[in-house]
């Protein structure tokens, strides 16, 4: 395989002999912008191209996350483009965001349109982010250093009943469905009081017993650069530490430590060819104590047991539970056992007093190298770069693990006091010396890139640029999803790419790109496409009935474009195309029905057709700056269509026999079309007011989309995908809660189970005299994959050598559900705060919840409006205030600058469901951070 990629990346270098860079106008360096194999300078991007200059920004907003933030400078970005996942390059190679730190950055390109990604073939079909490390520079070495620490305190916990009320109220269900109460006056009293926490156990996982008030994050960074006209070069030394809240067992050790180093060399070899190394190593420790306590805060319930059995209440009298305790291996703190019962034979505190720990440890290892001649000689303004990189990652864990009994107690009264007379045990005591090699897998990516680039300006007036290129990229996985064993089939991208472009004084212009992509997901004669792209730009303002007539507006540029991509990255698996057949995959009944037995059964058909998903797209854009460069404005417009996507036939492309509960041979189809449609845009406004330097921006988009084409047949139109957003919720229109039992007999018969007065009443949509899955409709869009409206705001004022920075985020127009177990309390499940409004005959006029069961209650526990709530919100993101030292403070010594800043991360969110969307279930708690730190140059 190995050589087969070699061999196809040799035949790409060979192929790109006539090449291209997009259009790279003739400017400064500090006005090019990064794009595809290439730059080109700001005044001459066309189409849906924004970038970030985080070298600048780090300077009033210090970060650690490489994109952290961009939606706030970045219109169509919230961590994907338009909710569909990009490619990320870190200097030209893909690669994972997260490693590299933000202060390796030098810039960020967020490549949106269609055109600007096609050179990157299918993988990039849904966007691209460029991410460029810093260079070297033509300068006497310079040193940087920055230091931070700072704390992460939580915002908020769950909020849980107690173990009395949890045991109140339950009983309350247990009568609600007329069985008998599970737990007695005499036990409640006891536990609400206090009296024997070891009897009558009330557990509060958030409490300071197991959890800090706040954790640690500290990280240090020196960066040393500089460098002649010959060589420059740029070294980034960087550490990472932080703990946790837990404080209690194991787990009070965990940690995170994190050591990278960077080293990007810049040389001229001779007056013609340039060369470029960078080379990377990532190591990161992480020690983690076992036993999963933020799962199990969510699901214990508070009165179940006891985690500990305390030795000083064994009755002194039974010989045998001392023996217990003295053979013990887990005897904890000297004074207790382990506690459980039958059913929790291990728990998370147990496993954290005892089980052990694990250490994870991952080692990344980046290298690229480039070599770029200038070919003038032969033809004035003709290049060529070539490009090699190889990635390695190796994960592997050291873990220590050991086995353990748990003890559930006996308790009696003996002379007015109460002790333990019987243990029973579960599980086994063992003793483990050494660590042992837990879980190991390894990630590689090569990549490869040859392009030959032309541009030129002819009469001072016609600027021609012209590419051809090729790009190829393969990883290979030491498991597969299902960690089952080595990967057959490597990810692989690899394609071809040509543009050609032409400016008029900058001021009419054109562009195509093309690129021809190959897959070896599809099937023979069908791996091959092509994917054009044109685009049309004219700068306006330069026209002169523009600037006779139109003073305030600076410069304004229109721009058009179309494109065609062809994508293979949502057909999610190799041989998609071919059908198979599967050993004892169907049940083969003789004539007379009375015996039978497995047979071989077809369970996918054959398509030797399938191709490309196609993505379409119309874009017009804008690109404008008015008042003398008060305002500046970047919009554009998208019209978007995916076309082809898979989906096996069964309701309306083939007949019904084609597949049953135990064979099928439909096949995967190009299908499905979709619809996006939305404008995205970036507007910044500066301005000096008296000794006050202001700046504002504000970025956002607004999508719609449409299912334009499934196979699906329903009996009620208004349940058709087609025509209906991507991202709907669908679910039940709630009428209430059911009073009482004439109600329900009058009520359309609802199919989820038994109903009682203080269950939820669902719209007979159809009106049917049924509730089922007939009568669920679109209630909105899904707020977890993406508002219709998202957007990000930035603020910078500077006074002297005070600069205060803020942004923020937001989104709305989307919906959510409370539908985890945190909501949806079924049977004997843990019980939070929100079911104190439930239903009773005495509340039944101002029931906030359904009533009480000790069932699943699956009536009640359906996505419906009565569950569902708005997701719009703000965020107040990042406050960081800086002071420079001023440098006449710094003149006589050896620190040429110095800054010092505090600030804040995710401070505030502004929301009628604030409490819901700060408030994390089962998982550790969001947090606010405070920092505090320093950089110093020398």
């Amino acid at each position: 395989m190995k050589r087969k990629f070699i061999n196809i990346g040799y035949a790409i270098f060979v192929l790109s002999l006539l090449g291209i860079n997009g259009l790279q106008a003739q400017e400064k360096k500090d006005s090019l912008v990064n794009v595809a194999f290439g730059t080109v300078a700001r005044e001459d991007l066309l189409g849906a191209v924004s970038t970030v200059n985080v070298s600048d920004l780090m300077k009033k907003n210090y970060y650690t996350n490489s994109l952290g933030g961009i939606q706030s400078f970045v219109g169509g970005y919230n961590g994907n483009i338009w909710g569909q996942s990009a490619l990320v390059l870190i200097d030209g190679v893909p690669r994972s965001a997260s490693n590299i730190n933000a202060s390796e950055v030098e810039s960020i390109t967020v490549l949106k349109g269609a055109n600007a990604v096609a050179l990157y073939g299918s993988k990039a079909a849904k966007g691209a982010v460029l991410i460029s490390t810093k260079r070297g520079k033509v300068a006497p070495m310079q040193i940087d250093v920055r230091a931070n620490t700072g704390f992460y305190v939580p915002k908020a916990y769950p909020k849980y009943l107690d173990a009395a009320s949890y045991m109140s109220l339950y009983n309350e269900a247990c009568r609600n469905d007329g069985i008998s109460e599970k737990y007695g006056q005499d036990e409640i009293y006891h536990t609400a009081i206090g009296t024997n926490p070891y009897r009558y156990p009330d557990i509060d996982f958030f409490t300071s017993d197991y959890l800090r008030k706040a954790y640690n994050k500290t990280d240090a960074t020196a960066e040393i650069y500089g460098g002649n006209e010959r060589t420059r070069y740029y070294t980034n030394f960087g550490m990472t530490y932080n703990n946790s809240l837990m404080k209690y067992g194991e787990q009070k050790k965990n940690k995170d430590l994190e050591f990278n180093v960077r080293a990007n060399v810049d040389m001229n070899l001779t007056k013609w060819l340039t060369a470029s190394a960078d080379a990377v190593a990532i190591y990161h420790n992480n020690y983690t104590g076992r036993g999963n306590f933020w799962g199990t805060s969510s699901t214990l319930r508070p009165n179940w047991f006891s985690p500990l059995v305390p030795v000083d209440m064994f009755a002194p009298y039974v010989n045998s539970l001392q023996t217990i305790a003295t053979n013990s291996s887990h005897l904890i703190d000297g004074k207790y056992i382990l506690g459980g019962t039958s059913t929790d034979q291990t728990n998370a505190f147990a496993d954290m007093l005892a089980a052990g720990y694990v250490k994870y440890r991952t080692r990344n290892f980046m290298f690229n190298v480039n070599v770029g001649a200038d070919l003038g000689m032969i033809l004035e303004g003709l290049s060529f770069k070539t490009a090699y990189s190889v990635d390695y990652m190796n994960y592997y864990s050291e873990a220590y693990k050991v086995n353990y009994a748990v003890y559930q107690p006996v308790w009696s009264n003996m002379n007015g006091q109460e002790v333990i007379t019987g243990l029973t045990g579960f599980g086994e005591d063992t003793n483990a010396i050494n660590e042992y090699l837990g879980d190991s897998k390894y990630t590689q990516t090569m990549s490869f890139s040859a392009q030959f680039n032309y541009n030129r300006t002819f009469a001072n007036s016609h600027n021609v640029a012209a590419a051809l290129l090729g790009w190829g990229y393969q990883t290979q996985q030491s498991v597969d999803a299902n960690h089952d064993g080595s990967t057959y089939h490597r990810d692989s991208n690899v394609n071809l790419g040509m543009q050609a472009g032409y400016n008029y004084r900058h001021k009419y212009y054109f562009d195509f790109t093309g690129a021809v992509v190959h897959s070896a997901k599809l099937p023979e004669g069908k791996r091959n496409a092509f994917s054009p792209t044109f685009t049309l730009g004219w700068r306006i303002s330069d026209e002169s009935f523009f600037k006779d007539n139109v003073s305030f507006i600076d410069n304004l540029k229109l721009t058009a474009s179309y494109a065609n991509l062809h994508q293979d990255i949502d057909i999610s698996d190799y041989y998609m195309y071919k059908g198979y057949f599967v050993n004892n995959g169907g049940w083969y009944q003789w004539h007379d029905s009375s015996a039978g037995g497995n047979t071989t059964a077809s369970k996918r058909g054959d398509n030797p057709e399938l191709t490309f998903i196609q993505r379409e797209e119309f874009r017009a854009g804008l690109e404008a700056s008015l008042f003398n460069n008060l305002i500046t404005l970047d919009a554009n417009y998208f019209v978007q269509y995916t076309r082809g996507g898979l989906s096996q036939g069964s309701s309306t492309i083939y007949p019904s026999y084609f597949s049953s509960w135990d064979f099928s041979f439909l096949p995967y189809l190009n299908y499905n079309d979709d619809k996006r449609t939305g404008i995205d845009f970036t507007v910044n406004m500066n301005k000096k007011i008296g000794e006050v330097d202001c700046s504002l921006g504000l970025a956002g988009m607004y999508m719609t989309s449409k299912a334009l084409r499934r196979d699906e047949v329903y009996q009620d139109s208004y349940q058709y995908r087609v025509g209906k957003p991507l991202d709907s919720y669908w679910g039940y229109i709630c009428e209430g809660f059911f009073q009482d039992r004439t109600e329900i007999a009058d009520h359309a018969t609802q199919t989820f189970g038994t109903v009682q007065p203080g269950d939820l009443k669902y719209k007979d949509v159809n009106e049917d005299g049924v509730i089922d899955s007939k009568d669920q409709v679109n209630l909105g869009h899904n707020g977890w994959s993406a508002s219709p409206f998202t957007f990000g705001l930035n603020l910078t004022l500077k006074w002297r050598n005070f600069t205060l920075f803020a942004m923020g985020t937001g989104q709305t127009g989307a919906i959510g559900f409370k539908n985890s177990d945190y909501y949806w309390v079924r049977g004997s499940r843990k019980y939070s705060d929100v079911v104190w409004g439930r239903w009773t005959e005495e509340t039944k006029n101002t029931a906030t919840y359904p009533r009480l069961t000790t069932t699943d209650n699956s009536n009640n526990f359906q996505n419906s409006t009565f569950w569902m709530y708005k997701t719009n919100r703000f965020n107040l993101d990042k406050v960081q205030l800086t002071y420079d030292l001023p440098r006449n403070v710094l003149k006589n010594s050896f620190i040429h600058d110095l800054s010092v800043y505090v600030s804040g991360e995710s401070l505030l969110t502004i929301s009628k469901e604030r409490e819901l969307m700060e408030t994390s279930v089962g998982s550790a708690p969001q947090c606010r951070f405070f920092n505090l730190g320093f950089k110093a140059s020398f």
